[in-house]
């Protein structure tokens, strides 16, 4: 079954995602740093949220790489993940909320699990050895 009008409600979902990014004080500086172009921005991420929820193959490539180089704090995952919950459950019909919310909770482990290899000396996930200078 198609709908005409889902691709609208996931741009517009990403559109709310960062509105609501913007107002949190853990994600604002991040999202500040990280994003220069914010309409480029919300397209490409609309095109991997189409792909991982629809299999359209908008997007092509991972996102992981990009993520690398951004400062990104380990305890921002439960920050990001409640904003993306709020905005997928405002705007996405419940269907896509649920699947958007299944990929969104497997990516955040993936990326934690892959950009915090490590515990650092107090236990803390940290990216680098625990004995790295």
């Amino acid at each position: 079954m198609t709908d005409p009008d889902r691709e609208d409600r996931l741009y517009r979902m990403v559109e709310r995602f960062y509105e609501l990014g913007r107002q949190d004080p853990i994600l604002k500086p991040i999202f500040e740093a990280a994003i220069p172009d914010w309409p480029g921005h919300f397209r490409i991420v609309a095109d991997f949220w189409s792909h991982a929820i629809y299999g359209t193959g908008r997007y092509q490539g991972s996102p992981f790489p990009v993520h690398m180089r951004i400062d990104f704090p380990f305890t921002a995952f439960e920050r990001w993940l409640a904003v993306f919950s709020q905005a997928t459950s405002e705007i996405l019909t419940p269907m896509e909320a649920e699947i958007a919310m299944a990929r969104a909770r497997h990516m955040t482990r993936s990326f934690q699990v892959g950009l915090f290899p490590y515990d650092g000396p107090d236990g803390t996930p940290s990216r680098r050895p625990p004995n790295h200078a």
